[in-house]
């Protein structure tokens, strides 16, 4: 897969913006605050329909207009392909459209027409931090490597939200209801972990893999899914209704999933350095890439945003090199690396991009 146009309008910093990027690594160099992480937002809306870091669509937005556009033009494994997502303004807040080839459709139609992996000095929390982060890593890929793996999820989360709000009300909850709440509960629950469970499986492998070259030790870095329940959806979510209503809580379900990372069987967010915390990182991150390129036939596209700095220089050295054979890549940066090989440089500086 191959970005080979895009075109933003109003769209953050950016006035206008027609940018025809190349194959392999392309390098955006500037200083902080010019758009790089901006043109880097934008072409991971093209693949998912959604920012990977406002807080608030609005933001996204130009200030002093009212419709931002990012377009582009991309060459995937079945021929080209044009895609645009729109963000407005409306009186009941933004509103986002989207469009492949000319045509409207709606965003479970967008996503995954190309795909992306993205990492962000945020990622390194996905060793130290809550679940939550862990449980998007894996959503954030099946929903662009499955359709249906992002209607059963959106259909989980509609119905948990209902049961949750059940649970909490101010009176006892209704044992029907609650029980009707868990027969829905358990298709697309059962459907999300056995989903998971075959992407972790291969992700270990190719993290496993990666990270062991990278750090040139013998340590092994292991990956492991920790599904909720470890067993039958069914019986685990009838055996935990009397837990439940007394603790006014949902306990059971793929929305308490977790994935242990760990070094030699010792858990990494606890004795590992940082230095093996951010390697694991960067080999999980590269192990995706990996995973929806052999389950697709087509690489997606690389996305790092200021990843060099969470970096020495020898580990750096080493990452670009591994990156820069990629099929597409974009890496975001305050200074020019020295070892950036054959890669397309480009100075962003006041959201003007000009090749380096």
């Amino acid at each position: 897969m191959r970005l080979e146009r895009v075109r933003l309008a109003d769209f953050r910093n950016y006035a206008a913006l027609d940018f025809t990027p190349e194959a392999g690594l392309n390098v955006f160099v500037g200083p902080n605050a010019q758009g790089k992480s901006n043109l880097l937002e934008a072409l991971a809306m093209l693949a998912t329909g959604k920012s990977f870091r406002a807080h608030r669509e609005s933001e996204l937005i130009r200030s002093g207009t009212e419709r931002a556009e990012i377009g582009g033009e991309a060459r995937i494994a079945v021929g080209a392909i044009r895609l645009r997502c729109t963000i407005g303004r409306t009186p009941a807040g933004t509103r986002k459209s989207f469009e492949v080839n000319g045509g409207s459709v709606g965003f479970a139609r967008f996503l995954g027409r190309t795909r992306v992996v993205t990492f962000v000095p945020a990622d390194l929390q996905l060793v130290s931090g809550g679940p939550a982060l862990r449980r998007t890593f894996l959503n954030g890929a099946l929903a662009q490597l499955s359709p249906t793996y992002y209607r059963d999820l959106a259909l989980y989360q509609k119905v948990i939200a209902q049961k949750s709000a059940l649970l909490r009300g101010a009176i006892a909850p209704d044992r029907d209801l609650l029980l009707a709440y868990n027969d829905e509960l358990v298709r697309p629950a059962s459907a999300l972990v056995a989903a998971r469970r075959a992407f972790v499986d291969e992700v270990a492998a190719a993290t496993a893999e990666i990270y062991g070259r990278w750090r040139g030790t013998r340590e092994r870095l292991g990956v492991t899914y920790a599904p909720n329940p470890e067993g039958d959806v069914a019986e685990a979510l009838a055996g935990a209704v009397e837990s439940e209503v007394r603790r006014r809580s949902t306990l059971i379900g793929p929305h308490r999933d977790d994935l242990r990372l760990l070094v030699d069987g010792t858990p990494l967010a606890a004795f590992g350095s940082q230095g093996q915390q951010r390697t694991a990182v960067l080999a999980l991150k590269v192990a995706e890439y990996d995973v929806m390129r052999s389950r697709t036939g087509d690489a997606p596209i690389l996305l790092l945003d200021d990843v060099l700095s969470e970096l020495d220089a020898e580990r750096a050295g080493g990452f670009l090199g591994a990156v820069g054979g990629f099929e597409q890549a974009f890496l975001t940066t305050t200074e020019l690396p020295r070892d950036v090989g054959a890669a397309a440089t480009w100075s962003i500086l006041a959201a003007t991009v000009s090749r380096c």
